[in-house]
């Protein structure tokens, strides 16, 4: 029996997107730069996957959609198309609980002299906007704020932030790769200005993504050539992945208001069967949480032996696939710096595993991954004792 659990990393591209790909590698081929009959064909279908895109986030112009390949290329654009509009150093506002393709970009600009403010969280991973409210100067152009937190399930309070940056006059960005498709985005009810999608992590496949850029706002391209997607992103669009993610897009929109309770009581099933394990501990706001997410962290993490990694190894003997938070770099285990923000001391910061649930989970599954869990954990708690002793 195998449970794939890890829907936060990827999804399985689905069939109906696998189909228009094939239809398009084979039948509409053409560059949608050209004049011709067969660019104009291509043309066609990466308008309509752009309108599908546009229809997920409730966009009214769909020229407001940039297709990128994939969701950091997105906030890459939006980060560095802003901050390349200015020919001095200014001041921009992150959370601490970001991907790294924001912070590691947003360190970058460090280096060049900005200055960065990085909102702290609570222990459960919210932002509080009062902080936001505190942080914002004369000089701050951009807040980038995630929506749903990928490592622990946490959703922000987006609008009432984007409200609070817009009222100062900075634009607001939101990385919501993990809450497309699983909770209604409707961008013209948020203040929101730019806003990053993944095709991967909603059945699509993978190498494309979207960057939603409100009307109006101004950004410099990162890439320099044919001046495609409206200048923005330069180089022949990758049709068949973009027209797979149009499909995904537009069946995400239709099933999101029966796939959300759905997710939502498995979730919630699988965080009951787990609660009386003593030593596993929850991760992330419970209520305002992503509706696929499960997260915890071993309060007696104990290095290499009882890691989350370890769990991650252990459950995937089982036929179980997981994820932990705790990163290896050259050999060695370091904490996750997403549950050190959120107050967690080093060493149960390396016990953090997640799990996320998708359209083929049962609660066949999650019963099955409950019980096993349980297991493991008994066993590696068992062998730790023995050593121990």
């Amino acid at each position: 029996m195998q449970i794939y659990l890890d829907y936060s990393a990827t999804t399985p591209t689905r069939k109906e997107a696998i189909a228009r790909m094939q239809a398009v590698l084979t039948q509409e081929w053409g560059n949608p730069s050209s004049l011709h009959e067969w660019g104009q064909r291509a043309a066609t279908v990466l308008e309509q996957a752009r309108m599908q895109v546009a229809g997920l986030i409730h966009a009214v112009d769909p020229e407001s959609v940039i297709f990128t390949s994939g969701g950091t290329e997105a906030d890459n654009l939006a980060i560095m198309g802003v901050t390349r509009l200015y020919t001095t150093p200014q001041h921009l506002i992150i959370s601490c609980v970001e991907h790294s393709a924001i912070s590691e970009t947003v360190h970058l600009l460090e280096l060049w002299g900005w200055e960065v403010t990085r909102l702290p969280v609570d222990a459960k991973g919210r932002v509080n906007p009062l902080d936001l409210k505190a942080a914002l100067q004369d000089n701050t152009v951009l807040v980038s704020i995630i929506y749903g937190q990928s490592e622990v399930g946490t959703v922000q309070p987006i609008a009432e932030l984007g409200n609070i940056a817009r009222s100062h006059g900075a634009l607001f960005h939101t990385d919501a790769v993990q809450v497309a498709g699983r909770l209604p985005i409707d961008v013209q009810l948020m203040a929101v200005d730019l806003l990053s999608l993944s095709s991967h992590k909603i059945y699509g496949p993978q190498g494309a993504g979207a960057l939603y850029v409100r009307p109006g706002v101004k950004l410099i391209p990162l890439l320099a050539g044919g001046g495609q997607e409206l200048r923005m992103r330069s180089g022949t669009q990758a049709l068949p992945v973009i027209a797979g993610f149009g499909v995904a897009a537009e069946l995400a929109s239709e099933e999101l208001l029966t796939e959300m309770p759905r997710l939502i009581k498995l979730r919630d099933r699988l965080f009951s069967l787990l609660s009386d394990i003593p030593h596993l501990i929850p991760t992330g706001e419970p209520i305002q949480r992503l509706p696929h997410h499960v997260s915890f962290c071993l309060q007696d993490s104990d290095g290499e032996k009882l890691s989350g990694k370890t769990l991650v190894r252990q459950m995937n003997l089982a036929g179980i696939g997981i994820s932990a938070g705790a990163a290896c770099r050259s050999g060695k285990l370091s904490p996750s710096p997403i549950l050190l923000a959120m107050g967690y001391s080093e060493k149960v910061a390396m016990g953090g595993i997640r799990m996320t649930l998708g359209r083929d989970t049962t609660e066949a599954d999650i019963d099955w991954t409950a019980m096993v869990l349980k297991q493991v954990l008994q066993r590696l708690a068992n062998s730790l004792v023995l050593i121990k002793s």
